[in-house]
């Protein structure tokens, strides 16, 4: 992933949640990440939960079940993700 694409998506998401949310705790986060997690619907969950909180903003049951389908669909490889970021910045 791209430095401008990084810096796009932590500029949406600080707008969108009023929050500011830095690339190191970002990194933080995304270090954790294997492909097994994104796999688990268990860990995805997990993820997403640790990411609602980092920023604040809660998340509904139906957009956890809309974002571990999505990751479990795509197998988050990075042409993939750009779509998955818009996707959630809508909801």
């Amino acid at each position: 992933m791209d430095k401008k694409f990084s810096k796009d998506i932590l500029s949406t998401v600080n707008k969108k949640t009023g929050k500011t949310i830095t690339e190191g705790s970002i990194k933080k986060i995304a270090g954790k990440i294997s492909p097994a997690t994104l796999q688990s619907e268990t860990q995805i969950r997990q993820l997403v939960k640790q990411v609602s909180t980092m920023a604040g903003v809660p998340v509904s049951e139906d957009t956890v079940k809309e974002i571990v389908a999505a990751v479990k669909k795509t197998g988050m490889n990075l042409d993939n993700i750009e779509g998955l970021m818009k996707m959630m910045m809508k909801k």
